[in-house]
Protein backbone atom coordinates (compact mmCIF):
# COMPACT_ATOMS: atom_id res chain seq x y z
CA UNK A 1 0.00 0.00 0.00
CA UNK A 2 1.21 3.46 -0.53
CA UNK A 3 2.65 5.57 1.83
CA UNK A 4 0.92 9.13 2.52
CA UNK A 5 3.79 10.64 1.23
CA UNK A 6 4.17 9.24 -1.71
CA UNK A 7 0.51 9.39 -2.49
CA UNK A 8 0.92 13.22 -2.15
CA UNK A 9 4.15 12.97 -4.11
CA UNK A 10 2.17 11.52 -6.99
CA UNK A 11 -1.12 14.11 -6.67
CA UNK A 12 1.13 17.17 -6.68
CA UNK A 13 3.12 15.40 -9.59
CA UNK A 14 0.10 15.38 -11.16
CA UNK A 15 -1.22 18.77 -10.56
CA UNK A 16 2.50 20.24 -11.99
CA UNK A 17 2.43 17.90 -15.20
CA UNK A 18 -1.16 19.35 -16.02
CA UNK A 19 -0.09 22.80 -15.80
CA UNK A 20 3.38 22.14 -17.50
CA UNK A 21 1.64 20.15 -20.41
CA UNK A 22 -0.86 23.55 -20.83
CA UNK A 23 1.72 26.25 -21.10
CA UNK A 24 5.17 24.28 -21.99
CA UNK A 25 8.85 25.60 -20.03
CA UNK A 26 10.90 27.50 -22.26
CA UNK A 27 13.43 26.93 -20.23
CA UNK A 28 13.54 23.06 -19.86
CA UNK A 29 15.29 20.47 -22.99
CA UNK A 30 15.86 16.87 -22.69
CA UNK A 31 18.34 14.49 -24.04
CA UNK A 32 17.65 11.99 -26.62
CA UNK A 33 20.29 9.58 -26.33
CA UNK A 34 19.95 6.63 -28.55
CA UNK A 35 22.17 3.74 -27.29
CA UNK A 36 20.07 1.28 -27.44
CA UNK A 37 18.86 -1.58 -29.68
CA UNK A 38 14.68 -1.12 -29.05
CA UNK A 39 13.97 2.47 -29.35
CA UNK A 40 10.84 4.20 -30.99
CA UNK A 41 11.93 5.37 -34.32
CA UNK A 42 12.28 9.11 -34.76
CA UNK A 43 9.14 10.21 -35.69
CA UNK A 44 7.60 8.50 -32.71
CA UNK A 45 9.77 10.27 -30.60
CA UNK A 46 8.83 13.56 -32.15
CA UNK A 47 5.10 12.66 -31.49
CA UNK A 48 6.14 11.60 -27.69
CA UNK A 49 8.14 15.26 -27.35
CA UNK A 50 4.86 17.07 -29.11
CA UNK A 51 2.84 15.31 -26.52
CA UNK A 52 4.78 16.30 -23.59
CA UNK A 53 5.50 20.14 -25.24
CA UNK A 54 8.94 19.64 -24.98
CA UNK A 55 10.26 22.29 -27.66
CA UNK A 56 14.35 21.40 -26.84
CA UNK A 57 16.07 18.01 -27.73
CA UNK A 58 19.84 17.58 -27.97
CA UNK A 59 21.09 14.37 -29.49
CA UNK A 60 24.63 13.03 -29.37
CA UNK A 61 26.13 12.81 -33.45
CA UNK A 62 24.19 13.82 -36.61
CA UNK A 63 21.92 11.39 -37.08
CA UNK A 64 20.16 11.87 -40.30
CA UNK A 65 17.06 9.63 -39.84
CA UNK A 66 16.70 11.93 -36.30
CA UNK A 67 17.17 15.43 -38.52
CA UNK A 68 14.91 14.85 -41.16
CA UNK A 69 12.08 13.06 -38.70
CA UNK A 70 12.29 16.07 -37.09
CA UNK A 71 11.93 18.39 -40.21
CA UNK A 72 9.29 20.76 -39.97
CA UNK A 73 8.95 20.74 -36.01
CA UNK A 74 8.90 23.25 -33.21
CA UNK A 75 11.50 21.11 -31.79
CA UNK A 76 14.82 22.85 -31.70
CA UNK A 77 18.14 20.59 -31.73
CA UNK A 78 21.49 20.64 -30.31
CA UNK A 79 24.37 18.15 -32.26
CA UNK A 80 26.80 17.23 -31.22
CA UNK A 81 30.43 16.23 -33.05
CA UNK A 82 31.96 13.03 -31.64
CA UNK A 83 34.92 13.47 -29.48
CA UNK A 84 37.27 11.15 -32.09
CA UNK A 85 36.01 13.86 -34.95
CA UNK A 86 38.46 16.86 -32.72
CA UNK A 87 41.94 16.03 -34.78
CA UNK A 88 40.09 15.77 -37.90
CA UNK A 89 37.67 19.00 -37.70
CA UNK A 90 40.43 21.22 -36.44
CA UNK A 91 41.31 21.66 -40.29
CA UNK A 92 39.03 24.56 -41.62
CA UNK A 93 38.79 22.32 -44.91
CA UNK A 94 37.86 19.47 -43.13
CA UNK A 95 35.11 21.72 -40.95
CA UNK A 96 33.39 23.10 -44.13
CA UNK A 97 33.16 19.89 -45.49
CA UNK A 98 31.78 18.44 -42.01
CA UNK A 99 29.16 21.58 -41.99
CA UNK A 100 28.29 21.23 -45.60
CA UNK A 101 27.40 17.40 -45.10
CA UNK A 102 25.89 17.33 -41.44
CA UNK A 103 24.17 21.03 -40.85
CA UNK A 104 23.51 22.65 -44.06
CA UNK A 105 21.08 20.34 -45.94
CA UNK A 106 18.75 20.03 -42.93
CA UNK A 107 18.54 24.05 -42.65
CA UNK A 108 16.65 25.59 -42.00
CA UNK A 109 13.49 22.88 -42.55
CA UNK A 110 14.80 21.34 -39.10
CA UNK A 111 15.78 23.98 -36.49
CA UNK A 112 19.27 23.55 -35.51
CA UNK A 113 19.85 25.85 -33.14
CA UNK A 114 23.90 24.32 -31.48
CA UNK A 115 26.42 22.47 -32.50
CA UNK A 116 28.52 20.86 -29.21
CA UNK A 117 31.47 20.31 -30.53
CA UNK A 118 32.59 16.84 -28.22
CA UNK A 119 31.28 16.37 -25.07
CA UNK A 120 33.09 16.82 -21.88
CA UNK A 121 36.53 16.53 -23.68
CA UNK A 122 38.10 18.30 -20.65
CA UNK A 123 37.81 15.25 -18.61
CA UNK A 124 39.85 13.25 -21.00
CA UNK A 125 43.48 12.53 -20.46
CA UNK A 126 43.80 12.75 -23.51
CA UNK A 127 46.06 15.91 -24.00
CA UNK A 128 46.33 15.75 -27.66
CA UNK A 129 42.27 15.60 -27.52
CA UNK A 130 42.06 18.57 -25.20
CA UNK A 131 44.22 20.62 -27.57
CA UNK A 132 41.98 20.14 -30.44
CA UNK A 133 39.07 21.07 -28.98
CA UNK A 134 39.49 24.60 -29.48
CA UNK A 135 40.78 24.70 -32.93
CA UNK A 136 38.03 22.77 -33.56
CA UNK A 137 35.15 25.25 -32.66
CA UNK A 138 37.19 27.92 -34.41
CA UNK A 139 37.36 26.10 -37.24
CA UNK A 140 33.48 24.76 -36.96
CA UNK A 141 32.48 28.03 -36.68
CA UNK A 142 34.19 29.60 -39.38
CA UNK A 143 32.49 27.35 -41.54
CA UNK A 144 29.07 28.04 -40.57
CA UNK A 145 29.99 31.71 -41.17
CA UNK A 146 31.55 31.29 -44.37
CA UNK A 147 27.98 29.09 -45.36
CA UNK A 148 25.94 32.33 -43.64
CA UNK A 149 24.88 30.05 -40.75
CA UNK A 150 26.63 31.34 -37.99
CA UNK A 151 23.55 33.59 -37.02
CA UNK A 152 21.09 30.35 -36.54
CA UNK A 153 23.46 27.83 -34.84
CA UNK A 154 25.60 28.08 -31.53
CA UNK A 155 28.72 26.36 -30.86
CA UNK A 156 30.07 25.13 -27.57
CA UNK A 157 31.09 22.03 -25.89
CA UNK A 158 29.81 20.51 -22.54
CA UNK A 159 31.96 20.41 -19.39
CA UNK A 160 31.36 18.17 -16.23
CA UNK A 161 31.85 19.44 -13.30
CA UNK A 162 35.46 17.65 -12.94
CA UNK A 163 36.82 20.84 -14.66
CA UNK A 164 36.65 22.55 -11.25
CA UNK A 165 39.31 22.47 -8.66
CA UNK A 166 36.98 23.36 -6.07
CA UNK A 167 33.24 24.19 -6.08
CA UNK A 168 32.23 24.40 -2.33
CA UNK A 169 31.25 26.68 -1.01
CA UNK A 170 30.12 28.10 -4.97
CA UNK A 171 31.66 31.63 -3.87
CA UNK A 172 35.08 29.51 -4.16
CA UNK A 173 34.86 28.18 -7.17
CA UNK A 174 38.25 28.06 -9.47
CA UNK A 175 39.13 25.82 -12.36
CA UNK A 176 41.61 22.95 -12.22
CA UNK A 177 45.23 24.03 -13.63
CA UNK A 178 45.21 21.19 -15.27
CA UNK A 179 43.04 22.33 -18.08
CA UNK A 180 43.26 26.40 -17.07
CA UNK A 181 45.08 27.26 -20.10
CA UNK A 182 42.96 25.59 -22.36
CA UNK A 183 39.36 26.72 -20.29
CA UNK A 184 40.81 30.53 -20.80
CA UNK A 185 40.84 29.87 -24.97
CA UNK A 186 37.38 28.34 -24.39
CA UNK A 187 35.83 31.05 -22.97
CA UNK A 188 37.48 33.55 -25.18
CA UNK A 189 35.60 31.84 -28.27
CA UNK A 190 32.40 31.71 -25.87
CA UNK A 191 32.60 35.42 -25.16
CA UNK A 192 33.64 36.08 -28.74
CA UNK A 193 30.61 34.23 -30.15
CA UNK A 194 28.11 34.84 -27.59
CA UNK A 195 27.45 31.37 -27.01
CA UNK A 196 26.87 29.82 -23.70
CA UNK A 197 29.10 27.60 -21.23
CA UNK A 198 27.46 24.39 -20.98
CA UNK A 199 27.64 21.92 -18.07
CA UNK A 200 26.82 18.50 -17.23
CA UNK A 201 25.84 18.69 -13.72
CA UNK A 202 24.46 15.73 -11.44
CA UNK A 203 23.92 16.12 -7.79
CA UNK A 204 23.17 12.54 -7.45
CA UNK A 205 26.87 11.54 -8.43
CA UNK A 206 28.09 13.53 -5.17
CA UNK A 207 25.23 12.46 -3.04
CA UNK A 208 26.16 8.44 -3.86
CA UNK A 209 29.92 9.61 -2.75
CA UNK A 210 29.19 10.83 0.68
CA UNK A 211 25.76 10.24 1.55
CA UNK A 212 26.20 9.82 5.10
CA UNK A 213 27.05 13.97 4.98
CA UNK A 214 25.31 15.39 2.14
CA UNK A 215 21.45 15.57 2.62
CA UNK A 216 19.16 13.58 0.60
CA UNK A 217 16.49 16.63 0.91
CA UNK A 218 19.15 19.03 -0.30
CA UNK A 219 20.29 17.12 -3.80
CA UNK A 220 16.47 16.57 -4.63
CA UNK A 221 14.86 20.14 -4.24
CA UNK A 222 12.90 18.97 -1.38
CA UNK A 223 12.66 21.57 1.46
CA UNK A 224 16.06 21.22 3.69
CA UNK A 225 17.77 24.07 5.83
CA UNK A 226 19.70 24.59 2.96
CA UNK A 227 23.35 26.52 3.36
CA UNK A 228 24.91 29.74 3.15
CA UNK A 229 27.93 30.73 1.30
CA UNK A 230 29.96 32.30 3.90
CA UNK A 231 31.62 35.05 1.26
CA UNK A 232 28.29 36.10 -0.16
CA UNK A 233 25.56 35.34 2.36
CA UNK A 234 23.28 33.54 -0.42
CA UNK A 235 21.64 30.85 0.14
CA UNK A 236 21.51 27.41 -1.21
CA UNK A 237 18.31 24.95 -1.10
CA UNK A 238 19.58 23.04 -3.74
CA UNK A 239 22.96 21.77 -5.23
CA UNK A 240 22.07 21.94 -8.36
CA UNK A 241 21.93 25.77 -8.31
CA UNK A 242 25.12 25.94 -6.17
CA UNK A 243 27.21 23.28 -8.78
CA UNK A 244 26.21 25.84 -11.56
CA UNK A 245 27.03 29.37 -9.07
CA UNK A 246 30.22 27.11 -8.52
CA UNK A 247 30.77 27.87 -12.28
CA UNK A 248 29.93 31.01 -12.62
CA UNK A 249 32.32 31.86 -10.14
CA UNK A 250 35.10 30.16 -11.82
CA UNK A 251 34.52 31.93 -14.70
CA UNK A 252 34.47 35.30 -13.11
CA UNK A 253 38.02 34.70 -11.93
CA UNK A 254 39.48 34.01 -14.81
CA UNK A 255 37.81 37.43 -16.23
CA UNK A 256 34.66 36.31 -18.06
CA UNK A 257 32.05 37.28 -15.43
CA UNK A 258 29.09 37.78 -18.19
CA UNK A 259 28.77 34.29 -19.76
CA UNK A 260 25.76 32.44 -19.71
CA UNK A 261 25.59 29.07 -18.36
CA UNK A 262 23.07 26.24 -19.67
CA UNK A 263 22.64 23.10 -17.75
CA UNK A 264 23.12 20.22 -20.84
CA UNK A 265 22.64 17.55 -18.66
CA UNK A 266 21.20 17.01 -15.34
CA UNK A 267 19.15 13.77 -14.26
CA UNK A 268 18.85 10.84 -11.69
CA UNK A 269 18.71 7.42 -12.25
CA UNK A 270 15.93 4.89 -11.36
CA UNK A 271 17.90 2.14 -10.42
CA UNK A 272 21.62 0.95 -9.49
CA UNK A 273 23.36 -1.48 -8.20
CA UNK A 274 23.37 -2.44 -4.51
CA UNK A 275 26.19 0.35 -4.15
CA UNK A 276 24.86 3.04 -5.73
CA UNK A 277 23.23 4.72 -3.05
CA UNK A 278 20.30 6.87 -3.93
CA UNK A 279 19.55 4.96 -7.48
CA UNK A 280 15.37 4.79 -6.99
CA UNK A 281 12.15 4.94 -8.68
CA UNK A 282 11.16 7.33 -6.15
CA UNK A 283 14.18 9.71 -5.71
CA UNK A 284 14.68 10.09 -9.67
CA UNK A 285 10.51 10.79 -9.80
CA UNK A 286 11.43 13.88 -6.85
CA UNK A 287 14.35 15.03 -8.56
CA UNK A 288 13.16 15.42 -11.73
CA UNK A 289 9.58 16.78 -10.79
CA UNK A 290 11.30 19.64 -8.45
CA UNK A 291 13.53 20.07 -11.29
CA UNK A 292 10.51 21.12 -13.58
CA UNK A 293 8.28 22.46 -10.79
CA UNK A 294 11.68 25.19 -10.66
CA UNK A 295 12.10 25.43 -14.36
CA UNK A 296 8.68 26.31 -14.12
CA UNK A 297 9.45 29.72 -12.24
CA UNK A 298 11.96 30.74 -15.33
CA UNK A 299 14.00 31.43 -12.56
CA UNK A 300 17.82 32.13 -12.19
CA UNK A 301 20.17 30.99 -9.45
CA UNK A 302 21.00 32.81 -6.30
CA UNK A 303 24.28 34.46 -7.60
CA UNK A 304 22.05 35.27 -11.06
CA UNK A 305 18.17 35.78 -10.15
CA UNK A 306 17.56 37.46 -12.88
CA UNK A 307 19.04 34.91 -15.73
CA UNK A 308 16.62 32.20 -16.36
CA UNK A 309 18.41 29.04 -16.04
CA UNK A 310 18.30 26.56 -19.07
CA UNK A 311 18.58 22.95 -18.27
CA UNK A 312 18.11 19.60 -20.56
CA UNK A 313 17.47 16.76 -18.39
CA UNK A 314 19.12 13.28 -18.69
CA UNK A 315 17.37 11.68 -20.56
CA UNK A 316 14.02 11.12 -23.07
CA UNK A 317 15.05 7.10 -22.62
CA UNK A 318 16.82 4.00 -20.77
CA UNK A 319 19.41 3.06 -23.04
CA UNK A 320 19.53 -0.48 -22.73
CA UNK A 321 23.13 -0.88 -24.77
CA UNK A 322 25.33 1.68 -22.50
CA UNK A 323 28.53 0.42 -20.54
CA UNK A 324 29.11 1.06 -16.96
CA UNK A 325 27.23 0.46 -13.73
CA UNK A 326 23.16 -0.22 -14.08
CA UNK A 327 22.26 3.05 -13.29
CA UNK A 328 24.05 4.72 -16.71
CA UNK A 329 21.08 2.52 -18.34
CA UNK A 330 18.54 3.59 -16.38
CA UNK A 331 18.14 7.41 -16.46
CA UNK A 332 15.22 7.68 -18.79
CA UNK A 333 11.69 9.24 -18.23
CA UNK A 334 11.05 5.91 -20.54
CA UNK A 335 11.54 2.70 -21.40
CA UNK A 336 13.25 1.90 -25.08
CA UNK A 337 9.66 0.55 -26.02
CA UNK A 338 8.14 3.86 -24.93
CA UNK A 339 6.44 2.84 -21.63
CA UNK A 340 7.33 5.14 -18.70
CA UNK A 341 10.20 4.25 -16.65
CA UNK A 342 7.96 5.71 -13.45
CA UNK A 343 4.88 7.20 -13.52
CA UNK A 344 4.48 11.04 -13.22
CA UNK A 345 0.92 10.79 -14.10
CA UNK A 346 1.15 10.54 -17.83
CA UNK A 347 1.16 7.97 -19.94
CA UNK A 348 2.43 8.35 -23.67
CA UNK A 349 3.85 6.02 -26.21
CA UNK A 350 2.19 2.74 -25.28
CA UNK A 351 4.01 0.39 -27.24
CA UNK A 352 6.63 1.17 -30.29
CA UNK A 353 4.29 -0.53 -32.90
CA UNK A 354 1.29 1.39 -31.87
CA UNK A 355 0.53 3.45 -34.80
CA UNK A 356 -1.59 6.13 -32.80
CA UNK A 357 -0.30 9.51 -32.00
CA UNK A 358 1.19 9.71 -28.56
CA UNK A 359 -1.60 11.07 -26.37
CA UNK A 360 -1.36 12.39 -22.59
CA UNK A 361 -3.55 10.80 -19.86
CA UNK A 362 -4.30 11.29 -16.20
CA UNK A 363 -3.78 7.43 -15.32
CA UNK A 364 -5.35 6.29 -11.82
CA UNK A 365 -8.35 7.64 -9.28
CA UNK A 366 -6.01 8.99 -6.86
CA UNK A 367 -4.56 10.95 -10.39
CA UNK A 368 -8.41 12.06 -11.49
CA UNK A 369 -9.12 13.04 -7.78
CA UNK A 370 -6.14 15.03 -7.81
CA UNK A 371 -7.43 17.12 -10.92
CA UNK A 372 -10.72 17.25 -9.85
CA UNK A 373 -8.97 18.76 -6.71
CA UNK A 374 -6.61 21.14 -8.33
CA UNK A 375 -9.86 22.26 -10.70
CA UNK A 376 -11.49 23.09 -7.72
CA UNK A 377 -8.72 25.04 -6.46
CA UNK A 378 -8.87 26.98 -9.61
CA UNK A 379 -12.48 28.01 -9.01
CA UNK A 380 -12.29 29.23 -5.93
CA UNK A 381 -9.02 31.31 -6.43
CA UNK A 382 -11.19 33.12 -9.55
CA UNK A 383 -14.30 33.43 -7.39
CA UNK A 384 -11.89 35.14 -4.73
CA UNK A 385 -10.32 37.37 -6.87
CA UNK A 386 -13.81 38.15 -7.86
CA UNK A 387 -15.11 39.04 -4.59
CA UNK A 388 -12.21 41.11 -4.10
CA UNK A 389 -12.49 43.37 -6.95
CA UNK A 390 -16.87 43.54 -5.97
CA UNK A 391 -15.20 45.04 -2.48
CA UNK A 392 -12.54 47.48 -3.59
CA UNK A 393 -15.40 49.07 -5.62
CA UNK A 394 -17.16 49.10 -3.03
CA UNK A 395 -15.19 50.69 -1.12
CA UNK A 396 -14.42 53.70 -3.81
Amino acid sequence: MATLSSRIATTYAVILFSVYLSTGVASLGINYGQVANNLPPPERVLELLRSLKVTKARIYDTNPQVLTAFANSNVELIVTIENDMLGQLQDPQQALQWVSAHIKPYLPTTRITGIHVGNEVLNDQDSTLTDNLVPAMHSIHGALVQLGLDSYVQVSSPNSLAVLAQSFPPSAGSFDSKVSSVVYQFLQFLLATNSPYWINAYPYFAYKADPSRISLDYVLFNPNPGMVDPYTKLRYDNMLYAQVDAVAFAMMRMGFPEIEIRVSETGWPSKGDPDEVGATLQNAALYNMNLLRRQLKNEGTPWRPNARLEVYVFALFNEDMKPGPTSERNYGLFRPDGTMAYNVGLSALSTPSSTSTATISLTSSATKGARKEYQSLVYWMFVCLLTCQVLLRRQF
